[in-house]
């Protein structure tokens, strides 16, 4: 608290703006020669907020992170920007003009929802957590919507509002919390607290099982540029029970329709791989009718045809070959074919990508992609690339 009282000073603003752009190895000689003319205290202060604000900027961009104040916890468990936007836009679009955050931490999510014209009561109990998320809303010039309260979010009346947004904390001293109901606060009280709300939502873990989500809840899996960020619970959108997955940036959103899972068939000469929201969504056998596919295997999210049709929630890449799996046969098909850039995927093998790389050493100017999987039950390669200007389509990774 003390630290953040010296930032928010003139001459902490002043001192933030001089070591923002401070590389780590040059922290120490920027220190010694600061403390000549400010306190200890407030240089190292000002040099850990700079380093936060370099960490956060792949959340929130470089210009708000290099505005806001965050502690390391908040750079670490607060929402990035495009999700919350996204996620700001849909309670806009339910006609909500006012939303109790609860859990609210440095304010992520705040910030998101007071952008989409929503006003905001963000409670957070740590009192460190509350004065930055008090001072990103002011540093962003949303102080007018945001009020920033220090409480315990159960014991917060939130009758006045139209919505409520829950994130429960999902780390603990030890590290991530898997038992839902060591979450803080439980999540059988978030769960209550947003069934009893006229609208709300629910942040929670993106392995949540299906059978653990709510009757009355919409289940919703997000992504960001390919990377699975959240599940969230949404209740009062009338559509109790459905199932959404929805990629960002767009967004596109791909909604359930309850079909059964896909037939397994023979690899065809495309490969798709489904965006990891569409397959915690469960929703594989959508992706699978869109493009006419079916799986190279019934326990392995993988869906293959004969035809290219790009779609936005699947990677499609052209297969050449097919091998068992066999170390020596891929090494040489890959030093035949001159593949020096190999990028390794795999569902359902217990093969690490960096060794496989290791033992077939890959050499030359071409690239390539090998899937380690199975095929019909049986441990398969194919090696293949991906499809170019495809939508949904990715390069290495």
């Amino acid at each position: 608290m003390n630290n953040l009282a010296l930032l928010l000073t003139p001459e902490g603003r002043a001192l933030l703006d001089e070591v923002r752009d401070t590389a780590p190895a040059d922290e120490l000689a920027v220190a010694t020669r600061l403390r000549r003319d400010h306190p200890a205290e407030l240089v190292s202060a000002a040099l850990g907020q700079a380093r936060l604000r370099q960490r956060a900027a792949a959340k929130f961009g470089d210009e708000d992170a290099g505005r806001m104040f965050f502690t390391p916890n908040g750079v670490e468990q607060s929402t990035r920007a495009a999700v919350a936007a996204y996620r700001a836009r849909r309670f806009a679009d339910l006609g909500v003009t006012s939303v109790a955050d609860l859990c609210c931490g440095i304010g992520g999510d705040a910030i998101a929802l007071a952008r989409a014209g929503i006003r905001v009561l963000a409670v957070d109990r740590d009192p460190l957590t509350a004065a930055a998320a008090r001072a990103n809303a002011e540093a962003l010039g949303l102080a007018g919507l945001v009020e920033v309260r220090e409480a315990d979010v159960t014991e917060v009346d939130v009758t006045g509002y139209d919505a409520v947004f829950v994130d429960p904390a999902r780390r603990g001293g030890r590290g991530r919390i898997f038992d839902p109901e060591a979450y803080s606060p439980p999540l059988s009280w978030a769960v209550r607290t947003a069934a009893a709300a006229p609208r709300a939502a629910l942040k929670i873990a993106p392995g949540i099982p299906h059978e653990a989500v709510p009757d009355a809840a919409e289940a919703e899996w997000v992504s960001d540029g390919g990377d699975v960020k959240e599940a969230v619970l949404w209740f009062g959108t009338g559509t109790p029970g459905a199932v959404r997955a929805t990629l960002l940036p767009g967004p596109r959103t791909l909604a359930g329709r309850g079909l059964p899972d896909p037939g397994v068939r023979p690899v065809g000469r495309y490969l798709y791989e489904p965006d990891g929201a569409v397959i915690r969504a469960h929703l594989v056998a959508e992706v699978a009718e869109e493009i006419g596919g079916g799986l190279v295997d019934p326990t392995i999210a993988y869906v293959t045809a004969d035809e290219l049709r790009p779609t936005p929630y699947a990677s499609a890449y052209e297969i050449t070959d097919r091998l068992p799996f066999n170390v020596k046969k891929l090494k040489a098909l890959l030093r035949e074919r001159g593949v020096g850039t190999l990028t390794v995927k795999k569902r359902g093998s217990a093969v690490e990508p960096e060794e496989l790389r290791r033992k077939v050493k890959p050499q030359g100017p071409n690239a390539a992609t090998v899937f380690l999987t199975r095929v019909a039950g049986a441990p398969t390669m194919l090696v293949g690339a991906p499809v170019r200007g495809a939508a949904g389509a990715s390069g290495p990774c």
